[in-house]
């Protein structure tokens, strides 16, 4: 049984319609966001799904090599200069139950901040500043859309703030998940059901 409830969502113009959980909320609705993006946050929380379709990377054809080869080269993209301090801890070939002859790939990776920022609450000029994570937990779906030259990146951001988690119950070297990382594989289970093309031309346009 989930625990959370979700609502289906039209993204990119009702091209895509998958189910977010309820309590997420529209990012383009308080900042800009890139055409070719959809982001929600966590309106709780810290937490952040991101639908990203970008061109394909790597060469034509499929086999879990070539795209596991594709998978971490979209992950260094998305964490840029700090791709030292993560560590990737599984990847698996993913169904999605609406496209199912279309390959899929999960990773599950942590990136830790190299330097934690200092414990002051305030910067210089006595301006808050919020807390650095920990480390933030990455849930990163890749599709393939070889026919569309398109890769659609669904990436799950876990930033864990010291204060906001059970220190001890996270680990993942032991299996051991936590709360935040366990909810956000719920809602990644809940979009790789629900995920659906309505609209192809999409791949056209962006």
């Amino acid at each position: 049984m989930p625990r959370h409830s979700y609502t289906p969502i039209s993204l990119f113009g009702g091209a895509i319609k998958v189910d977010i959980p309820s309590n997420f909320a529209d990012v383009s609705k308080l900042r800009q966001v890139p055409d070719n993006q959809e982001v929600y946050i966590d309106k709780d929380g810290f937490t952040s799904i991101i639908v990203d379709i970008t061109e394909r990377v790597g060469p034509s054809g499929g086999g879990l090599e070539r795209d596991g080869r594709a998978l971490t080269t979209h992950l260094e993209e998305l964490v840029g200069d700090d791709v030292d301090s993560v560590k990737v801890w599984n990847t698996t070939e993913t169904q999605l139950s609406h496209l199912e002859d279309t390959p899929a790939y999960t990773l599950i990776a942590t990136q830790t901040p190299k330097q934690q920022q200092s414990s002051s609450t305030t910067d210089e000029e006595g301006t808050p500043r919020r807390a650095a994570p920990d480390f933030t937990a990455l849930i990163l779906t890749l599709v393939r859309l070889e026919k569309e030259s398109t890769d659609i990146l669904i990436t799950i951001n876990v930033p864990h703030i010291k204060g906001e988690y059970e220190e001890e119950d996270v680990d993942l070297a032991l299996g051991k998940q936590g709360e935040l990382i366990g909810d956000a594989v719920e809602y990644a289970a809940r979009i790789w059901e629900s995920f659906d093309v309505k609209d192809w031309g999409l791949f056209n346009e962006v």
